[in-house]
C-alpha cells in the first residue's frame, strides 16, 4: 500500500495528501487561508476599494511541506460583487512507501480560475473554477505512480465568510481537482480580539477515494501589520495510514 504524506502547497494553505494506488500532490488551495478573510472586513479599516489581492504562505508537517502564492483580481474592486480572477501557484513535497522503498515526491501546480463574489449583509461567498496544470516527479522513479509527468484538469473552489455578530466569524473553504480526484474542506470559527484579529478553532479533512487526512487546531486570522495581514494555524494531524503529528501554517496577504 502506498502512503503519501501531506503535500501542502504554496500558497496557501494549498494542500492535501493522497494515499493509495496513485499518490498525488495535495490540494494547496484548501489551506490557502490567506484569502479566507473577507474582501471587506470590519478589521480592514475601510477606505478606497482595492482591485488586487496578493497572497502567499507555507504549510509543514512531518511527512511533507508546501509553499504557495498567487493573486486575485476584481476589476470593479475587491469590495464589489461580480467577476473575480484567481491565479494560484504551488509546490509541495511528500513521502510515501512503494512496497519497501521510500519515495520522495514533488508536485508543481498552476491554476487560473475565473470566479464570482457575492456579498449579502455580513455573508460573503466567492466561487471559482478553471484550468489546473500539475507536474509530478518521484525520487527514485516510481513506475507505479500514474501522476508522473504533466497533467491537466479542472479545479473548483469556494470560500465562505459570515459574521453573525460584530465579535464572531465563521469561515469555510472547499477545493478539488479532477487530477487525482483530490479534495479538501476546511471550517473555522473565531472571536474578535482587541479589534485586531480573529482567533478560534479550525478543522480540516482532505484526500481522495482511498486516502484521508484529518486536522484539528487553532487559527489566528487577519492580524494586521502595516499593509499586510497574517494568518497562522497550528494543531494535530492524523491520517488513515496511522501517521500523526503536528502541523503549522503561515499565510500573508496584501491588497492594492
Amino acid at each position: 500500500m502506498r502512503c503519501v504524506g501531506r503535500v501542502y502547497a504554496f500558497c496557501v494553505t494549498a494542500a492535501l495528501v493522497l494515499c493509495g494506488g496513485a499518490p498525488a500532490i495535495a490540494d494547496p488551495t484548501v489551506n490557502d487561508t490567506a484569502t479566507d478573510a473577507p474582501a471587506e472586513s470590519r478589521l480592514s479599516g475601510g477606505g478606497t476599494p482595492e482591485k488586487f489581492l496578493y497572497f502567499s504562505g507555507f504549510d509543514l508537517w512531518r511527512s511533507g511541506s508546501s509553499f504557495y502564492g498567487g493573486m486575485q483580481w476584481a476589476p470593479r474592486g475587491l469590495n464589489a460583487d461580480g467577476f473575480t480572477l484567481k491565479l494560484l501557484l504551488a509546490e509541495g513535497t511528500y513521502r510515501y512507501l512503494a512496497g519497501t522503498a521510500n519515495i520522495r515526491g514533488t508536485g508543481l501546480l498552476a491554476s487560473i480560475m475565473p470566479g464570482w463574489r457575492i456579498k449579502r449583509g455580513d455573508f460573503e461567498a466567492k466561487v471559482f473554477a478553471g484550468l489546473d496544470l500539475q507536474n509530478h516527479r518521484t525520487s527514485p522513479d516510481d513506475p507505479g505512480n500514474s501522476l508522473r509527468g504533466n497533467q491537466a484538469g479542472l479545479r473548483v473552489g469556494a470560500d465562505l465568510w459570515w459574521e453573525p455578530t460584530s465579535a464572531i466569524m465563521v469561515a469555510a473553504s472547499i477545493s478539488g481537482s479532477t487530477i487525482g480526484t483530490t479534495f479538501g474542506v476546511r471550517g473555522a470559527a473565531g472571536w474578535r480580539v482587541m479589534d485586531r484579529f480573529w482567533t478560534g478553532p479550525e478543522i480540516e479533512t482532505s484526500g481522495d477515494q482511498v486516502y484521508r487526512q484529518y486536522r484539528i487546531g487553532a487559527h489566528l486570522t487577519s492580524f494586521r501589520t502595516a499593509a499586510f495581514e497574517w494568518t497562522l494555524g497550528a494543531g494535530y494531524v492524523e491520517d488513515n495510514s496511522h501517521r500523526s503529528g503536528l502541523y503549522g501554517r503561515v499565510s500573508l496577504l496584501t491588497r492594492r
